[in-house]
């Protein structure tokens, strides 16, 4: 389950399907990878095709990201079995 948020507008679109600030273009892509993400119980559920899945050297604890569009990637850490600090950023 997703339990928190680093990007206020990543929240509002997982919470009511619009964000004004993240391009409508890639809302429908990141609402597919935020809904697994929220029932996702470890990390390597979200090993999906096209997600492009991996963990960020350099984080301790780890953080994960999956590929949105172009260098737009969702991040996140896991605590047990919960998703927390989501955020949706460039970090290339």
């Amino acid at each position: 389950m997703i339990k928190s948020f680093k990007n206020k507008d990543l929240e509002q679109l997982f919470k009511t399907g619009t964000a004004k600030k993240i391009d409508a273009r890639m809302q429908k892509r990141i609402c597919i990878r935020l809904d697994r993400l929220d029932v996702a119980e470890k990390p390597d559920e979200m090993n999906l095709p096209g997600f492009n899945f991996h963990s960020l050297k350099g984080f301790d604890p780890t953080r994960y990201t999956v590929h949105v569009n172009g260098p737009w990637c969702i991040t996140f850490e896991f605590e047990i079995k919960d998703a927390v600090k989501v955020d949706f950023e460039q970090y290339h």
